[in-house]
């Protein structure tokens, strides 16, 4: 039975250790998401002035989703850094990093190919946009799940205390 235990908190420790490989991954990535939507910013409210207006409402839209779901995806990383060290958080956990995922190939495919089919005039790619808008909607559904575990996982932990 101890050799079990000894082998379940090897397995732990490697999985904290990814995950905490993925969490520094998520940070720098939210790091240059963020720095872009700011740099971006600036620059599309003074150059972006005499762009064409359907390039400035695709470019402006790029933008928006992009600037929020960085913020989405800081607040993911937030609420993963909380859980880490609760044994009991391992579904909400792998959720999170699940959303965080989806947050990222929706900055990814829509903002991304958005600036991509604009700037450089490669029409073909917009058809991944799609698969953009549906990561960013499955992120927030696997917030909303995570949500539900996660009050489940503190009503079962009181259930145990009683």
């Amino acid at each position: 039975m101890k050799w079990l235990n000894l082998l379940m908190s090897i397995i732990q420790m490697k999985y904290s250790c990814v995950y905490r490989n993925y969490l520094t991954a998520i940070m720098i990535f939210i790091g240059i998401s963020g720095c872009f939507s700011v740099l971006f910013g600036a620059w599309f409210a003074h150059a972006g002035a005499n762009l064409p207006n359907e390039v400035q409402s695709r470019l402006a839209n790029a933008l928006q989703y992009q600037f929020f779901h960085t913020i989405a995806l800081l607040t993911v990383a937030i609420w993963l850094q909380v859980l880490m060290s609760k044994r009991h958080a391992a579904k909400v956990i792998n959720l999170l990093y699940l959303s965080a995922s989806f947050f990222i190939a929706g900055i990814l495919f829509f903002s991304g190919v958005l600036y991509i089919k604009t700037f450089f005039d490669f029409t073909v790619i917009g058809k991944i946009v799609p698969f953009g808008g549906i990561s960013f909607a499955l992120g927030w559904l696997c917030i909303s799940w995570a949500g539900i575990n996660s009050t489940l996982c503190t009503l079962n932990t009181d259930q145990d205390r009683l």
